[in-house]
């Protein structure tokens, strides 16, 4: 099994919440930043999804807080795709500190939405890898 796709994110002053930990909504926000990391990274751009009338849109997520994030404290965020056989698909992110340390643990359901429809895709496994230069960063 190849290693999940991961960016780097430093924990900043402005995020963290008047007791000094890392605000809640703010690990939604490493997590989506590390989705739309990975796309461009399979070398697919907002404006290529755009041009193509779809979007991926999350339909779910689920928080685990597991230890608390601190102003400069380094991070990873993971991205492991779950692929099905229908319109949804789930991303496994793991926000860990450098020393291995799990500060939270993020599902999340997506799919992809056909703009114009205002529906889901039917495979969107199949459309992400037709637009990907480097399909590997989704698992594929």
């Amino acid at each position: 099994m190849t290693e999940p796709y991961a960016v780097k994110v430093t924990v900043r002053g402005y995020e963290t919440d008047v007791l000094g930990h890392l605000n809640q909504s703010v690990y939604l926000q490493y997590a989506e930043h590390a989705r739309w990391s990975l796309l461009e990274d399979a070398g697919i751009s907002s404006s290529e999804l755009l041009a193509k009338s779809i979007g991926p849109v999350v339909l779910e997520q689920t928080v685990r807080y597991r230890r608390e994030l601190r102003a400069g404290d380094e991070t990873e965020v993971t991205c492991s795709f779950a692929w099905g056989e229908g319109k949804t698909y789930r991303i496994e992110q793991t926000i860990r500190k450098t020393d291995g340390t799990v500060a939270a643990e993020i599902t999340v359901l997506c799919g992809l939405m056909d703009l114009k429809e205002r529906r889901l895709v039917a495979d969107p496994r199949g459309a992400l890898e037709a637009m990907a230069s480097d399909a590997k960063v989704f698992g594929l």
